[in-house]
């Protein structure tokens, strides 16, 4: 466990002398020097300790340090979840000890006129440096007392505790009593991590899925040719004219030579249309069709958010998409010599990605296995400093799209729901992989670091030293290295996991229903069913 220090560099505590103490490293405090006027007030004292302590130096022995036996009494309890209150009583004893070497630190360093360098006396200092010197010995044993607490009762502390400095007073009699809550970390036990069952899916690569990716490669390479005979299908372009009249406006917003794709779910001007299949396939040109629909609050055009739009287009062109043919210029386009090693090719391509695909899904087994079997509560201050991360950046995002304040602000209860659930999740991920990393004794080395940024930079086209700083800069280098030992750990439980290989399941039952719905259109059927079979449109078109 990395101890968390107190952080009271501000206060700026100077220790009493050149030696560590038992509570940590300690510097020397820099030579003061008093006013004449303040010496002139004071007379030369050389009898009792002090003199003997000036002998004692001139004859080049050191004062004997005396043990420090008392020891601070200390409390820790729980305060809430992940939380400790820690009471913590440094003794009188202890006080006085580090008040006495802190004068004698200061009597040693101080250049006081009047005074030989190290003989000014005790009870001058006092009156010169006692309020800063009171306030050093504070924070000194503070940050010394609360330290050694955290050490000494092995408190996984997240973040710095929760003192206030300026509330606690140096007792000029009695002991000092403190306080203060520090999150640590939750506190469970992992479940099982060998022989976790697993469903490893048996994907093999088919004939037709090598012809289907074959097709969409083809497709990729293709070209939008004009449509000389027929109406427009799915899947085609259309050129169009299209006005766009918001239900407030007077004047529709005209929009020429508009590229409208017909699919089920397209866009028109940018404004989403559902069904667009049903509304242009058909189409020749010269037609016109309309539409109303109703564009979403979140829409980025802010003259149709929110409201009934009515969209007229006019097809003046239709294209369809040629595929490339497969000949020896496709063939050198995908860098192969024949087609037989285009397929072979395609079905290693094919095969990475399903390989990729079940290992993704193997991966996500284990999470939800480990999520699901181990049950702990999170630190709240930690949980809400991330839930305000993550809805930040949402806010953020929201922002750029064009939404107004106004309407995020409608939207921030469910955006607050959102990103605490997501917090929490994240963190619980990030406890159970922590101490199961432990458990496993994984680590990552900064070789291992440096091979994995090397890969991703040559997948970018980029430098590997460059990427690395641009992480270190924006602070994601933490988190690449935080998921390197993840996977590391995922691929140390699945070496030892229950895989069980499954078949995927196949989807027929909307196939099945798709292929019905064929059949009743080619044979017609009675009117009734008729009708049944033709879909239903939801929006008035012409």
């Amino acid at each position: 466990m990395a101890d968390e220090k107190i952080n009271a560099e501000r206060a700026e505590p100077r220790p009493a002398n050149a030696a560590q103490s038992a509570g940590g490293e300690q510097t020397e405090s820099p030579p003061v020097q008093a006013t004449g006027e303040e010496v002139a007030e004071q007379p030369v004292e050389t009898a009792g300790k002090e003199a003997e302590a000036q002998l004692a130096e001139e004859a080049g022995e050191q004062p004997e340090e005396q043990p420090v036996t008392a020891r601070n009494l200390v409390t820790v309890e729980d305060s809430g979840p992940c939380k400790k209150k820690v009471v913590i009583e440094i003794p009188e004893q202890t006080i006085r000890e580090a008040t006495d070497k802190q004068y004698e630190q200061l009597r040693r360093d101080a250049i006081v006129p009047g005074f030989r360098k190290g003989r000014a006396p005790r009870r001058l200092l006092e009156k010169r440096f006692g309020k800063e010197t009171s306030e050093q010995i504070k924070l000194t044993m503070l940050a010394e007392a609360s330290e050694a607490a955290i050490k000494d009762n092995d408190l996984q502390t997240l973040g710095e505790p929760d003192i206030d400095f300026e509330k606690i007073e140096l007792p000029a009699e009695g002991p000092m009593k403190f306080d203060f809550e520090v999150e640590v970390r939750p506190q469970f036990e992992l479940p099982e991590l060998e022989g976790i069952p697993i469903n490893k899916p048996k994907l093999e690569v088919t004939e037709e899925q090598v012809e289907r990716e074959i097709t969409r490669m083809r497709r990729w390479s293709g070209v939008w040719t004009p449509r000389k005979e027929g109406a427009a299908q799915s899947e085609d372009q259309i050129i169009a004219e299209v006005l766009i009249k918001a239900e407030d406006v007077e004047e529709a917003e005209k929009l020429d030579e508009t590229e409208i794709f017909i699919r089920k779910n397209g866009f028109v001007g940018g404004i989403a249309v559902e069904n667009l299949d049903e509304i242009l396939v058909g189409a020749e040109p010269g037609q016109t069709k309309k539409t109303t629909v109703e564009v979403p609050k979140t829409y980025f055009k802010e003259q149709y958010r929110g409201k009934k739009v009515d969209i007229t287009i006019t097809v003046k062109d239709i294209k369809y998409l040629k595929p490339a043919d497969l000949d020896e210029n496709f063939l050198k386009g995908m860098n192969v010599a024949d087609e037989n090693e285009l397929r072979e090719n395609t079905r290693d391509n094919l095969q990475d990605r399903l390989e990729q695909a079940s290992r993704t899904e193997m991966t996500e087994q284990i999470y939800r296995y480990l999520l699901e079997n181990t049950d702990f509560e999170l630190p709240l201050d930690i949980v809400g400093q991330q839930a305000v991360s993550i809805l930040q950046r949402q806010y953020a995002a929201l922002l750029m799209r064009g939404l107004p304040k106004e309407q995020i602000e409608e939207q921030m209860a469910e955006l607050q729901a959102a990103s605490e659930e997501r917090a929490r999740r994240q963190l619980k991920t990030f406890f159970i992989m922590d101490k199961v990393a432990d458990k496993l004794d994984i680590d990552v080395t900064e070789e291992e670091i440096n091979g994995h940024i090397a890969q991703l930079a040559a997948q970018r086209g980029a430098r590997p030293e460059r990427m690395r700083e641009d992480m270190a800069r924006d602070g994601s280098l933490a988190q690449f290295s935080l998921e390197v030992r993840q996977n590391k750990c995922i691929a140390k439980m699945l070496e030892s996991a229950k895989i069980t290989e499954t078949k995927p399941e196949k989807k027929t039952e909307k196939k099945s229903k798709k292929t019905a719905k064929k059949a009743a259109r080619k044979t017609g059927g009675d009117k009734k069913g008729t009708k049944k079979a033709k879909p239903a449109a939801k929006k008035k078109t012409t």
